[in-house]
């Protein structure tokens, strides 16, 4: 596994995989409604986790009449570790600098 950009963007759908639940997993739309980024933005950075070994990807198997089936996408051991190591890394920085909670 590699290391992978942690820009703004890649942390926002970062923190949409780490707040999924088997109760409301994460797929594409919802990742760019919870990151409120782009399919644009969003897209480019799942696949760049997923080549670098962050998240894993399956198609609802499940009855999903009148629409597609939906990709679901899940950290795997190691990139919910990556993430979550990532995450706490940003708000210390923000805390340093006094910005109370880091970015909205």
């Amino acid at each position: 596994m590699t290391n992978i950009r942690l820009t703004k963007p890649t942390m926002a759908v970062l923190d949409a995989l780490l707040s999924a639940t088997a109760d409301k997993p994460a797929w594409g739309l919802s990742i760019i409604r919870d990151a409120d980024l782009g399919p644009s933005t969003v897209y480019p950075i799942l696949e760049r986790l997923q080549e670098r070994g962050w998240i894993t990807s399956h198609e609802e198997t499940g009855p999903h009449p009148g629409r597609p089936a939906r990709r679901y996408y899940e950290l795997t051991g190691t990139g919910r570790m990556q993430a979550t190591e990532a995450l706490k890394a940003r708000e210390a920085r923000f805390k340093r600098f006094g910005l109370a909670g880091g970015p909205a």
